[in-house]
């Protein structure tokens, strides 16, 4: 699989929210979006993201920013997630990992020595005709929508 780069098109998905909503990127053209991928539901680091965005995106929204958060988590997970954190943005399930794998996010991880295999956090900018214009490798969780903006700026 070959690695996504700023320029490129984005790979187009199709799947459900934690609403059983389908949510492809093709809803999205026309409009820029916020394309973040993210480990595991109701984590620490994860927890973190979510909420920055949740916080600033009434501010995302006015900029014309849509944004869509995606994990392999189920839907009933990320429904969870929504709930106890109030989270106003979809979050995409993608257990049988085809969207992190178009977008070559799956790969070996490693914490305090222990390697196993999971999903690369990783944030996609998205302009309105579905070319990326920025990727921010390992995101600041508790900082992202700062980094979104000034990426959007220099973009």
């Amino acid at each position: 699989m070959a690695v996504l780069k700023e320029g490129s098109k984005a790979p187009l998905f199709k799947a459900v929210d934690q609403n059983g909503k389908a949510i492809s990127l093709t809803d999205y053209k026309g409009q820029k979006l916020i394309l973040y991928f993210y480990p595991k539901d109701d984590t620490p680091g994860c927890t973190a993201q979510a909420c920055n965005l949740r916080d600033n995106y009434s501010a995302l929204l006015k900029k014309g920013y849509q944004v869509v958060g995606v994990s392999t988590d189920s839907v009933a997970s990320h429904k969870k997630f929504e709930e106890k954190f109030t989270l106003p943005f979809p979050l995409i399930s993608d257990e049988d990992k085809k969207i992190v794998d178009k977008y070559n996010l799956w790969g070996e991880k490693k914490i305090m020595g222990h390697t196993y295999m999971g999903t690369t956090r990783t944030t996609f900018l998205i302009d309105e005709t579905g070319k990326i214009v920025k990727i921010i490798v390992k995101p600041d969780t508790k900082n992202h929508t700062e980094e979104i903006l000034a990426a959007w700026a220099e973009g």
